[in-house]
């Protein structure tokens, strides 16, 4: 069996995983209207409910990417996708403010960390040489933004012709089959760069936390999130309030995966080439340009659909970047643990992203604000990337030397 667990077999089964996870996720924001409007909930409630989503799947990231580094990612992933089918299922019939948060925010919470980016990314990355690894990261990364182009289109079908119900129970039996793909990402957690993988868990963290230029990175992390997830939660209500068709909408979320299945590919391949902190820099000043000009210009049919395949090529480009760095610097043995701290991050931004964003519209009537907050946080994300130390550490450096 070790033997058809090659690199590409893990990189196809690995990405097929993210498509779903990923893709089932950007559904949400085209749940936000109907949901509310069937129970008759303020949009704060189900806004609350996916940014506490946020919040779950952030921090069960660090503990459940550690039992993945160490013991095999197998039966992390396997029981996250039956958990995340659970909150789905469990979605479609819930009935009252807390049984919504339950099942989006507590089930599907667990379930998008343990099948989510810092899991998988570590397998993969663990798979190939550091040479390699940009690339296949990238290629997994838009493995996530794919799920966008295949699984919003059919959600927003099953929407408009039957119910969000239908729509949740087709997507919680899809999870579910996708079991056995995790046959090809079990085992345990080998180094490709033939370093022996001896340090503590304790030991990894205490290194990271002292790095300067991790702790920056964790804190930009927080930004990517703030800015992408309440794009991915308002975006579709923001532009049903313009006037703006949903069909257009979904389109609109689906362009952010296409275009964005580009752009990993694009960012993944320039990492291994130049500097990954300035690639990151770069990207969140492209982001904030972006949103600028779009909220202040008239919001139209193709103005929406423009800005979205803008954003779709700097939307997870951040992802094999900010991963990749954290690999270069210290090495893979705890690359999901690492990672998934910096994930929090993106998680905490994500809650406010989201949470916010249907707060302050219940409270002003429009978005204006977050949109803006967005914006000057991503000028803020640039200068903190630029003074982040690439070079790996100085373990890594004489294992390096040794070898």
């Amino acid at each position: 069996m070790r033997s058809r667990r090659t690199p590409i077999v893990i990189l196809i089964c690995a990405t097929a995983i993210l498509l779903l996870s990923f893709g089932v996720r950007q559904t949400y924001g085209l749940m936000l209207a109907p949901i509310s409007e069937t129970h008759g909930w303020p949009l704060s409630v189900f806004s609350f409910a996916m940014a506490l989503q946020t919040l779950i799947w952030g921090f069960s990231t660090p503990v459940l990417g550690g039992i993945a580094d160490r013991y095999g990612a197998g039966r992390v992933v396997s029981a996250g996708l039956i958990l995340y089918a659970a909150g789905l299922w469990t979605m479609a019939y819930s009935t009252s403010p807390m049984e919504i948060t339950l099942s989006t925010g507590i089930l599907t919470g667990i379930g998008m960390s343990a099948t989510g980016f810092p899991i998988l990314l570590a397998v993969v990355g663990r798979s190939v040489p550091q040479e390699r690894r940009g690339l296949f990261l990238g290629i997994a990364s838009a493995g996530g933004s794919s799920g966008q182009v295949l699984v919003v289109p059919i959600a927003q079908h099953f929407i408009t012709s039957q119910s969000y119900v239908a729509a949740l129970i087709a997507l919680a039996i899809v999870m579910a089959i996708v079991v056995p793909l995790v046959v090809a990402v079990a085992g345990k957690p080998q180094n490709p760069d033939g370093a022996k993988l001896d340090q503590s868990v304790r030991e990894a963290v205490g290194e990271a936390l002292r790095h300067r230029g991790f702790v920056l990175l964790v804190t930009g992390f927080f930004v990517c999130g703030f800015q992408t997830m309440f794009i991915g939660a308002h975006l579709p209500n923001f532009l049903k309030e313009a006037q703006i068709g949903s069909g257009v909408a979904a389109t609109c979320i689906a362009f952010i995966g296409f275009f964005n299945i580009i752009g990993c590919f694009i960012w993944g391949a320039l990492g291994d080439r130049f500097s990954k902190k300035y690639m990151l820099a770069l990207i969140y000043l492209l982001r904030s340009a972006g949103i600028a000009i779009f909220v202040m210009l008239p919001v139209t049919d193709a103005s929406a659909l423009l800005f979205s395949a803008y954003t779709g090529l700097l939307w997870l480009g951040t992802i094999p970047l900010t991963s990749g760095l954290v690999a270069q610097i210290f090495g893979v043995q705890y690359m999901a643990m690492l990672y998934g701290f910096a994930f929090l991050s993106h998680q905490v931004g994500s809650f406010l992203g989201i949470w916010m964003g249907g707060a302050v519209h219940d409270y002003t009537g429009t978005y204006d604000a977050v949109w803006w907050c967005a914006v000057g946080l991503g000028f803020v994300a640039a200068l903190i990337h630029w003074p982040i130390d690439e070079r790996p550490v100085a373990r890594m450096a004489a294992q390096a030397s040794a070898g």
